[in-house]
């Protein structure tokens, strides 16, 4: 490693918003969360809405506090199967003639015995 490059790594002190202080060790020394492990809904099981700016209170004054359902899903009626489509049937191509093969117009027609 280089020297004279690399940041201190000093004792650090974490404030969270609910209380929580946490003590470890850092390239700050200092550090303001909103969240930490003993606040947030992961590891607590329970709900906690984070409100930035007041948006979850302008959506509940919008719409109320009813939070809308799925729509119920409604089955559409079983349309009758479609026919198989019938195989297609290839016609062989003819070969093309080449310089080495003379066309099958000028072939000579074989002599009988």
């Amino acid at each position: 490693m280089k020297p004279k490059i690399h940041p201190k790594y000093v004792e650090s002190t974490i404030h969270c918003a609910c209380g929580n202080v946490v003590k470890t060790r850092s390239t700050k020394p200092k550090m303001n969360v909103d969240l930490c492990s003993a606040c947030h809904p992961f590891f607590t099981g329970k709900q906690k809405l984070v409100d930035t700016a007041g948006r979850v209170e302008k959506f509940r004054r919008k719409y109320g506090e009813v939070v809308p359902t799925k729509p119920a899903k409604v089955a559409k009626p079983a349309a009758a199967p479609k026919p198989p489509k019938p195989p297609k049937v290839r016609k062989p191509k003819a070969a093309k003639p080449t310089a080495e093969t003379p066309p099958a117009e000028a072939a000579p027609e074989p002599k009988p015995e």
